[in-house]
């Protein structure tokens, strides 16, 4: 979801620079224009070139809120864990690309274990990229991992980044291959 707004910084802001997965700090005073706001985040771009991902705790640099809470986090026990988690899998966005991590076939196996004595579940999730030099897998499975132990029930959620097998564009949703025009 491209809105390609302008902001200038009012302060330093840290920033993840895309595609390689370091951090940096954008300074007070640069000028943005948000290329993507997916996920809970932002893909900017710096009017000194470079695309860079703003989390939420920054997003008052920019003059703007951070999203409330998850609604669907409040819903715990209304719908099975398992299709929440999945629902939650689809808020995951590569930076560059505007599709969710499941539906671009990234995630290869999600488990719930069984419930420890306090009633939570650990969860792992094996997942790949798209691509195995993506600076930005270690940035994905954080994502991953952060929002699934949002949820009351889990635990910890352990993520594993695979290339066994390789990705390729067959794995992606009929969706995903169409808004990406891979037909």
């Amino acid at each position: 979801m491209a809105s390609h707004e302008e902001h200038t910084l009012v302060r330093d802001c840290a920033a993840i620079v895309i595609p390689y997965g370091s951090t940096t700090l954008l300074p007070k005073g640069t000028v943005v224009r948000v290329q993507q706001r997916l996920g809970g985040s932002l893909t900017v771009a710096a009017e000194f070139g470079g695309l860079y991902r703003i989390d939420p705790e920054s997003f008052d640099a920019l003059g703007l809120e951070a999203p409330g809470p998850d609604p669907a986090l409040a819903a715990n026990g209304k719908r099975p864990l398992e299709d929440r988690i999945w629902d939650e899998l689809r808020t995951c966005f590569d930076p560059e690309i505007p599709v969710n991590i499941v539906e671009l076939g990234l995630i290869y196996d999600c488990t719930i274990e069984p419930a420890a004595a306090d009633g939570r579940h650990p969860v792992r999730v094996k997942m790949t990229l798209t691509a195995p030099g993506c600076g930005m897998g270690d940035v994905l499975a954080q994502d991953v991992q952060k929002k699934l132990e949002r949820f009351a029930e889990i635990a910890r959620a352990e993520v594993e980044i695979v290339f066994d097998p390789p990705w390729n564009p067959s794995m992606m949703s009929e969706a995903a291959r169409l808004q990406l025009g891979f037909f």
